[in-house]
């Protein structure tokens, strides 16, 4: 059983973080607005009026929750950690990995967050098809192919990311030289 390895996520964005800034202070505006105007109206209306100035509170926490704080490799896991916990995905069976800054232009977000404190979900675009993104500077972007989906995520040092699974894994392809997306999403 190998060591667990950590590798830092990379720095948040310039865009990242303004639009975490808006976001968090027009979710916070829109609940205490919600909360005040539901507070001398009795009935349904002050109901209403609470729900919702809670529900916007909770949403940042929920991001919160599932912000990308690093990324640690243990034996054949991948853990993306979170602020509390970590999402785990088994590299059983990865066959690529490699660094495409523009991986994920022209992606469709089916679910998740885009950009509240980090960029993460399931995305889709022609490049990769469908995919899951756990990042916070797409300029990073670090592509692994596994067999049964595509995992997007943004070490501060892709490189190094790279070459560590490399060494634990020999077989998987790695590309220094050409970062062209269409070449190497076909398996």
């Amino acid at each position: 059983m190998s060591a667990r390895q950590h590798f830092s996520v990379a720095p948040w964005t310039n865009t990242l973080k303004l639009i975490s800034a808006f976001s968090t202070i027009l979710l916070m505006v829109i609940g205490i607005v919600a909360y005040n105007k539901a507070l001398p109206f009795p009935g349904f209306t002050h109901t209403f009026g609470l729900g919702i100035a809670f529900v916007f509170p909770a949403i940042l926490i929920f991001s919160l929750f599932f912000m990308v704080t690093g990324y640690a490799v243990e034996s054949n896991i991948l853990h993306v950690e979170r602020l509390f916990w970590s999402t785990r995905i088994s590299l059983e069976g990865l066959s690529k990995v490699w660094l495409e800054p523009a991986v994920c232009k022209g992606s469709i977000r089916i679910f998740g967050n885009g950009g509240l404190y980090s960029f993460t979900g399931v995305y889709q675009n022609k490049a990769l098809g469908r995919y899951r993104l756990f990042a916070t500077d797409l300029s990073k972007a670090t592509v692994l192919v596994l067999p049964q989906r595509k995992v997007v995520i943004t070490p501060t040092a892709p490189q190094v990311f790279i070459d560590y699974l490399h060494r634990q894994f020999p077989m998987i392809e790695t590309d220094r030289e050409n970062n062209a997306v269409s070449s190497k999403i076909r398996p």
